[in-house]
């Protein structure tokens, strides 16, 4: 060779491995917040590196830890609710401290408190004592001469039913959640001298409330049992096994899964999505455990606890049922099949006879695992309120317990009730599209809400989002609409969107891992790859540099802190994360006769990658996978190409698989990259004559007024002329500049009081001799497992049509947001079921505080009916000893529309 092509040569040579190099430290995925190296993810000054696949380090602080602001926001709180002041209307104080001591003035309950002007807000010190001053003497004046305090919504706070004041707020150790104050003693002010001036010291900026993560990780646990990956990515691989380590943590000694770190005992829709993700085939013994552990004496599936004493204000549980069934197609147990039979169809009969909307074809119930009441809904929904709604996610998952049911029923030979829940879930899934669906942002709306009449909000839910897609309630078309039309922030895709105004990080304004592993799964199914590398990329980023699988983060900074709650080594979001090598870079799909694969390879991810030890039913599978793009070009099984990328499920002994992908660029497609944003408060309405009028709210260029659910009237004041002749439920929402909507204000109902029929309940049978207050009429009437088990009331209308029916109750059986006391009747009239009511808690010993049922629509011609309410055995709450309300008055106005 020459000096020239020496020359050329070397130049060459050196040109490789520049490149090489290049590619060394180019990033697998980039954006302004952070960015995916193949060994290291690095966002902004911090950075978690991968020293081998068994060893991470991160250097991570929360922002949130360096500085804590001296300026806070707080509300006083009777008895725990949120009956101070106005939603968004709090008190501000900045804490000016000397010698580590500060104290606010003296506080009247009701009146705003504002920063002394020209005080400027400046860093806390640690262990700054605060206290808290309280003037109550005008609320005790009340009760001393009324009986009662009411609050400033004409809510009506009995003395005995006074359990004391709390404060809620914006710094640690305060917190927003109101519902769980009473859980927090520190927050309970105290009138130890009975002055009328209650009082608390809380210490704030406290070194332990700064609750950092560990700096490094080195594995500790045998994870050679469990499937082993490798591929050319270090960071992934370290991840990987990171989370597979977390996983064995993650069992309790009676071989049950924990939730999490910092949650103990087995939920049933955490355990559920967490078996769905990875766990039915990681680890299936303990899945079948777990789910069994979330199954009564009369094997019905256990709904958690949850807002207004559980089921059926949540309704949710069915996940257990999609989780069997994948334990099922992972095992092949056909006695578990028979098993999980049996409960599901249990289980489901009492759903269809008291959450199922026969006018809609689709469930009622709280959110799917969304269920903290503020965090979600209006302020003014009240449990009833949550019974009524008719959420997408948890129709979702209806939608597939239902075809579930029937594609085992096919197995175990009934066919008339794999017909029967065949075409119960096509009537969710119609309800679902035809009134869920919105044409404008081509995506599904959060719920249908309301009371007599219901809307739609238009809300983005990702979990359900997703569920749709993955379950095929959405078609191929809205599948790929949805992808790549739903909002997604610079860390992820956040549970709801937009976030609601005045409410703290949890479920508003947050990125869970685990939703963000389902959103992932939507996205490969869709074949959007941008959405794929955005979900890997997200998942990643928060178990790197975290070092563990957090239960949630701030969806506007990333961050772990400033959650309401929040729990390491979660056991759904490292479920989550091990479905990334399993579920999408894999591809591998259980079915109920055998093994699909259908690989998503990012092309920023490709290469060749090793999944060994891969356990299926009697088979152990050795599985390469090289290439990029979802198109299989070749699938060999030990060394011979099959036709289909498919295994028998009655495989048996170790097999080795090569997968090669065909390495096609995926069709582009879009993704809507979003900030985090937050919508208007909804108004809140009150009727002056004949017009419907509602204080201004700052941002809104409009307003959109309801009637029975449908649009009205735009506006740019702050009220609207109305008919107050006819019966009609009136709500208004604020619209922004972007055009996004506020929540509907809480539903006004205008009626006569000719065209309302009242029935007190305690002209029918003798009332109850509790001395309780705030009822109508001269008593109320006891409903519990053994007292009035039937109460009937004559009723009679003059004119035949369409009727709303409800109660007003009381339920002092627990708070509004756990346990699992809420009171279930059926209404029949003339013999005829017409649905159910539900009394949820409104209060632990609040056996003064009034509200209404849901309502039920019911047809009544002209003259005398009989209106009985019972007390049935698909009735029986989750509690199954407590099922008590007080009912005080029945209602009934015309349907108008």
């Amino acid at each position: 060779m020459n000096s020239k092509g020496k020359w050329l040569l070397t130049a060459m040579l050196g040109l490789a491995a520049a490149g090489y190099a290049q590619d060394a430290i180019k990033p697998v995925w980039s954006s302004p917040a952070y960015q995916v190296y193949p060994d290291r993810v690095v966002q902004g000054k911090y950075t978690a590196k991968a020293l081998s696949a068994h060893e991470m380090s991160s250097d991570y602080q929360s922002p949130a830890n360096l500085f804590k602001s001296s300026l806070i926001s707080f509300k006083f709180s009777i008895n725990g609710k949120d009956n101070e002041m106005l939603s968004g209307r709090d008190h501000a104080f900045n804490i000016v401290a000397k010698d580590g001591y500060a104290e606010t003035p003296l506080i009247k309950f009701g009146k705003q408190v504002k920063p002394v002007a020209g005080m400027k807000e400046q860093y806390l010190d640690p262990n700054t004592r605060l206290k808290l001053r309280l003037d109550l003497r005008e609320v005790l004046e009340a009760f001393n001469s009324k009986g009662y305090f009411e609050t400033f919504k004409g809510d009506k706070i009995y003395k005995e039913d006074f359990r004391g004041v709390y404060v809620a707020g914006s710094a640690a150790p305060l917190i927003w959640d109101f519902d769980n104050l009473v859980h927090h003693p520190e927050l309970q002010l105290k009138d130890e001298d009975g002055d009328g001036i209650y009082e608390t010291t809380l210490s704030m900026n406290a070194p332990e409330q700064s609750n950092q993560t560990d700096a490094q990780w080195k594995l500790s646990k045998d994870i050679s049992a469990f499937p082993q990956y490798q591929s050319g990515y270090p960071i992934a691989d370290a991840i990987y096994n990171l989370s597979l380590e977390e996983m064995i943590k993650a069992v309790e000694p009676d071989s049950t899964f924990r939730t999490g770190k910092e949650w103990a005992g087995v939920w049933t829709r955490d355990i559920s999505y967490s078996i769905i993700l990875s766990m039915a085939y990681l680890q299936p013994q303990v899945a079948k455990y777990s789910l069994m552990k979330k199954v009564n004496k009369k094997k019905k599936i256990i709904q958690d606890t949850g807002t207004g004493g559980a089921w059926p204000v949540s309704t949710d549980r069915m996940v257990w049922a999609i989780a069997a069934w994948e334990i099922y197609k992972a095992t092949g147990d056909k006695a578990w099949l028979a098993e999980a039979y049996g409960i599901i169809k249990n289980s489901i009969e009492d759903d269809l006879q008291n959450v199922y909307d026969q006018s809609t074809g689709m469930v009622r119930g709280e959110s799917s695992f969304l269920d903290w009441r503020e965090q979600t809904y209006p302020r003014w929904m009240q449990p009833a309120d949550i019974f009524e709604s008719e959420n997408l996610g948890t129709n979702a998952v209806h939608y597939e317990a239902n075809q579930v049911l029937s594609a085992m029923a096919v197995l175990l030979q009934q066919p008339a009730v794999a017909q029967k829940h065949a075409a119960i879930a096509a009537k969710i899934r119609t309800g679902i599209n035809k009134y869920l669906w919105l044409p404008e942002q081509q995506y599904y709306g959060q719920y249908l809400y309301g009371r007599k009449y219901k809307t739609v909000s238009g809300r983005a839910e990702t979990l359900g989002e997703a569920l749709c897609v993955l379950f095929g309630i959405a078609d191929e078309k809205q599948q790929q609409s949805i992808v790549s039309r739903m909002p997604v922030t610079a860390f992820g895709a956040p549970c709801i969107w937009p976030d609601i105004p005045g409410i703290p990080p949890y479920h508003n304004n947050a990125v869970w891992p685990f939703v963000q592993s389902y959103w992932m799964w939507a996205a490969a199914k869709a074949g959007n790859e941008k959405q794929v590398m955005e979900s890997i990329s997200s998942i990643y980023r928060q178990a790197a540099l975290f070092l563990t699988n957090k239960e949630n983060l701030v969806a506007e900074n990333g961050d772990y802190t400033g959650t309401q709650i929040n729990s390491s080594n979660m056991l759904w979001s490292l479920s989550g994360n091990i479905s990334i090598v399993h579920k999408v870079l894999f591809g591998i799909r259980f079915r109920e006769d055998g093994l699909q694969f259908k690989p998503f390879v990012p092309a920023a991810w490709k290469g060749k990658r090793t999944l060994t030890n891969f356990k299926y039913r009697n088979a152990v599978l050795d599985i390469t996978l090289e290439g990029e793009g979802n198109h299989v070009q070749s699938f060999l099984l030990d060394g011979k190409l099959l036709d289909q990328p498919e295994l028998p499920g009655d495989i048996s002994g170790p097999h080795a698989i090569s997968i090669v992908l065909a390495s096609k660029p995926l069709p582009a497609q879009s993704m809507n990259k979003t900030d985090s944003y937050t919508s208007l408060p909804a108004p809140e309405t009150i009727l002056q004559k004949n017009l419907l009028t509602w204080k201004p709210i700052r941002g809104a260029v409009q307003y959109r007024v309801l009637k029975n659910g449908k649009g009205y009237r735009n506006t740019t004041a702050q009220q609207v002329s109305i008919d107050i002749t006819k019966p009609a439920e009136y709500q208004v929402l604020a619209i922004d500049k972007k055009g996004s909507p506020s929540f509907a204000s809480e539903p006004l109902f205008v009626v006569s009081k000719q065209d309302q029929l009242t029935y007190e309940a305690e002209t029918f049978v003798a009332p109850a001799s509790y001395a309780y207050k705030g009822f109508t009429g001269s008593g109320f009437v006891e409903l519990s497992t053994t007292v009035n088990t039937a109460l009937s009331i004559p009723v009679e209308v003059k004119k035949a049509g369409w009727y709303f029916i409800d109660s007003r109750y009381a339920n002092g059986n627990g708070p509004t947001n756990t346990e699992n006391k809420c009171a279930v009747r059926t209404v029949m009239v003339d013999d005829t079921n017409t649905g159910v009511w539900v009394f949820p808690q409104r209060g632990k010993e609040e056996w003064s505080n009034w509200g209404y049922t849901n309502g039920i629509k019911i047809y009544l011609s002209a003259g005398r009916h009989q209106l009985s309410i019972r007390y049935l055995e698909t009735n029986e709450n989750m509690n199954e000893t407590v099922n008590q309300a007080m009912i005080d008055h029945i209602r009934l106005v015309p349907v108008t529309e």
